[in-house]
């Protein structure tokens, strides 16, 4: 199978690159931003009709969330990258007949509904973030029933290997880490509750749908295992051996230019559960050791040799 992977060079980008590059079965063409605008819909139709995919996976995204709400023009890049852009690659794989799957956020949820959201529950965003992103779903959806073979993603709170893009941001655990070896203290957001995702996961699980083909639709993806930020980095803590002080604090200790929803857990109500967020935070820490320490591969190398010589 022939795949087309926007926004190759980012978080999510990446690690879909990664691990469907590992499927023997999968012909993986990635394309960063700079290879291809994907707000310029010519551009957008004559690269589509070039590679023939059968397969379009759109990881390409606007997310400075706070850098949308207050700034006009930021916000006229998120409409065009998260919502005009969405509707254009919708049009180009329902024209050469290739599945698409796109990734959309909790965010699109205004955040208050105590049992969490379902697939079919109607979004109702209260940052232009959200609303940039609600307008992608909104212009793959215009397309639904035009014979395009579709997957609606939403997802929260990613964090995995980190991106190659210069727009790619730190994920949240990197930032606590990052920011434990500089303070004593820390304060973390507690009154916002929802889902983490391991962007190998969701990689995973997106090779899962282009081989098992489920019904077209919108899907909920994410980790089980709801939280808060604070309870999140106390988990991080306590796994790697962190030794800082974590101290619980309102949203509104930290005021952002954009809301953000307080309860948002989306609620993945047709596939089988992916792990809980906790393990596989255990292998995100294995993974930023491995490449935080390859003297200790090499050190390993070297006592083997010497074993092997005497």
């Amino acid at each position: 199978m022939k795949i087309l992977v926007l926004g190759a060079r980012g978080n999510l980008g990446g690690q879909l690159v990664k691990f469907l590059s590992m499927n023997e079965r999968c012909d993986v063409i990635g394309l960063s931003n700079r290879e291809l605008d994907i707000t310029d819909q010519e551009a957008v139709f004559k690269t589509v009709k070039l590679i023939q995919p059968q397969a379009i996976i759109n990881a390409a995204a606007y997310n400075a969330v706070d850098n949308c709400e207050k700034d006009d023009q930021e916000f006229a890049r998120a409409v065009k990258l998260n919502g005009l852009a969405v509707g254009f690659l919708a049009e180009a794989a329902a024209q050469c007949q290739a599945v698409f799957v796109h990734y959309s956020t909790d965010y699109v949820f205004a955040g208050d509904v105590p049992a969490g959201y379902r697939e079919e529950d109607l979004p109702h965003p209260i940052s232009r973030y959200g609303q940039s992103k609600l307008m992608g779903e909104k212009a793959l959806l215009q397309f639904k029933d035009s014979g395009l073979k579709w997957y609606l993603v939403r997802t929260s709170k990613l964090f995995g290997p980190p991106g190659h893009s210069a727009q790619a941001k730190p994920d949240f655990f990197s930032l606590m880490l990052k920011l434990s070896r500089e303070r004593d203290t820390l304060e973390v957001v507690d009154d916002e509750t929802s889902c983490f995702t391991y962007t190998p996961d969701l990689a995973q699980a997106t090779l899962e749908f282009l081989d098992q083909r489920p019904e077209y639709g919108i899907y909920h993806l994410a980790n089980t295992g709801p939280g808060t930020w604070y309870q999140a980095a106390l988990e991080l803590f306590r796994l790697s051996g962190a030794r800082v002080g974590v101290r619980p604090v309102p949203s509104e200790y930290f005021p952002r230019p954009a809301k953000r929803p307080k309860f948002s857990v989306l609620l993945n109500t047709k596939l089988p559960p992916m792990r809980d967020y906790r393990l596989a935070l255990k292998d995100y820490l294995e993974a930023l050791h491995s490449v935080c320490n390859p003297v200790g591969k090499k050190d390993e190398r070297r006592r083997k040799k010497e074993v092997a010589t005497n």
